[in-house]
């Protein structure tokens, strides 16, 4: 699979008393589908922080559509929608790898700030990043 994909077996304490996946975890593997896409493309985060850029989370959204359980085998389709060099906004798209059905969608918005949390633009600053980020944008 290409950049965009992020592929993950759903662990056991992940699930609820129903024994299936808390909707929380929804957030969290939207995080880790978005950072996996970052490495991917040369944007890596604990880079950026390194150099006193934090990524915070301004907005998530989750749309459940279909129970995942434990031990499912999932892939997470992660599309940069929106950058601006200050603000950029993904969408998500979880999928079983059995059979390509959509569990659930999603968007989350980040913003840059320094290491004081004011915002910041990466255009001028980290040209490298921007570049990267901006050359994989999707139009929708």
């Amino acid at each position: 699979m290409d950049n965009k994909y992020y592929v993950r077996k759903v662990n056991y304490y992940e699930t609820d008393r129903m024994g299936i996946v808390h909707h929380s975890n929804h957030i969290r593997y939207f995080e880790e589908a978005r950072i996996n896409f970052m490495n991917k493309i040369g944007c890596d985060v604990m880079e950026l922080e390194n150099k006193g850029v934090i990524i915070p989370n301004v907005d998530a959204y989750a749309k459940y559509i279909k129970p995942i359980r434990f031990d499912d085998d999932i892939y997470i389709e992660v599309k940069l929608v929106k950058f601006n060099g200050a603000l950029m906004e993904y969408n998500y798209t979880i999928r079983f790898c059995s059979d390509d059905t959509i569990a659930a969608t999603g968007h989350t918005a980040h913003c840059f700030v320094g290491e004081d949390f004011k915002p910041i633009t990466i255009r001028k600053k980290y040209p490298d990043f921007y570049n990267r980020l901006i050359s994989v944008l999707t139009k929708e």
